[in-house]
């Protein structure tokens, strides 16, 4: 695939300035940033966590120091921007994000668009060298018009008039605009294809642990997916070395979203295209679909992310395939369902 990026062609990575730094993470309390916590708690080369979040993660250690942050707040530049340069921190790892499309789109623009506008200007002022940022695959958008991969020098075309996507955009916009070249600064951008786990409680987990799951009469889409041991390792290797610009992180390989309902043991309802947008949008309205009528696409066309860059440049290879992680995804789900049964009966 082609090499073309915002930034064009990328130098090798090389490692982040050595002993000693201070990591900053957002979103600190969510799954990502607690996990990334634990394991830069273990770190020789971190002396010091700054916690940005309204809740302590459990993993904060020794080396933690928390700050509760409020980001929908209006001053909260000024506060950050003090905070970080008290800190001495080098490099903020943003992963204060919404895991799910949300029934209070403005809650979520301030978090997620102008909360990233406040964090990347309390970056400037504090003179942060390094910022990373998590975003996904799925802005690319599903269209019968994708090439078989897409490498991130594709446009975006994920639907601006859904809030999750829009404000992660706007989010990838103000983030590239920090790291410009000449500036001295380091943005890498990890687009993650949807995370499994067990640990995970986001839109594909939410979409794939219903019983009966709408799908495109005719259509079975490939898609891509990525553990959630592998995401955690991906911000680290995002961390540790010094890689400007945007990285498609994936598990390797593909699977039908067909495969993907049996393995995890739903059922699939197929629907007309304007049958399976009218059954999402009016399970949004009632709260009981997990994915509003703007994931509609994705269950008819594929969207699959080119990953090369991100394990030739960033040196990272993940552990699980799509299709591993979707196994173990699924394990775990019957596990869970057969404790809840004998917990049930007793």
């Amino acid at each position: 695939m082609s090499d073309a990026s915002p930034h064009g062609d990328f130098p090798p990575p090389s490692e982040g300035s050595g002993s000693g730094r201070v990591i900053a993470v957002t979103g600190s309390a969510s799954f990502l940033g607690t996990h990334l916590i634990g394991v830069l708690e273990d770190s020789p080369r971190v002396a010091k966590i700054v916690s940005l979040d309204e809740v302590v993660p459990k993993s904060a250690g020794p080396k933690t120091r928390h700050h509760s942050i409020d980001l929908t707040h209006r001053r909260v530049e000024h506060h950050l921007s003090n905070l970080l340069a008290s800190e001495r921190a080098d490099t903020v790892v943003h992963l204060a994000f919404h895991d799910n499309p949300t029934h209070r789109p403005q809650e979520s623009h301030y978090l997620e668009s102008v909360g990233t506008m406040q964090i990347v200007l309390a970056c400037r002022r504090a003179e942060v060298r390094k910022f990373v940022l998590w975003s996904h695959t799925f802005l690319y958008g599903a269209s019968p018009k994708n090439p078989c991969l897409m490498d991130e020098g594709r446009p975006l075309y994920s639907a601006v008039t859904e809030p999750f996507f829009r404000d992660k955009l706007q989010a990838e916009h103000d983030a590239l605009e920090f790291g410009l070249p000449g500036r001295g600064r380091v943005v890498t951008i990890l687009r993650t294809a949807p995370i499994v786990g067990s640990g995970i409680d986001g839109f594909a987990t939410r979409f794939l642990s219903q019983p009966r799951i709408v799908t495109v009469l005719g259509f079975d889409p490939l898609w891509q997916f990525l553990h959630e041991s592998d995401a955690v390792l991906a911000f680290k290797r995002a961390v540790d070395t010094d890689c400007p610009g945007v990285f498609n992180v994936s598990g390797g390989g593909v699977i039908p979203l067909s495969k993907v309902i049996r393995l995890v043991g739903g059922r699939s309802i197929p629907l007309t295209r304007p049958l399976a947008h009218l059954a999402l949008r009016t399970g949004w309205a009632l709260r009981r679909s997990p994915l509003p009528e703007a994931f509609g696409d994705y269950l008819q066309y594929s969207c699959i992310a080119d990953v090369e860059r991100s394990r030739r440049q960033l040196g990272f290879v993940p552990m699980f395939s799509s299709h591993e992680a979707i196994l173990d995804f699924a394990s775990r789900k019957n596990m869970r369902q057969v404790e809840l049964i004998a917990e049930a009966s007793t």
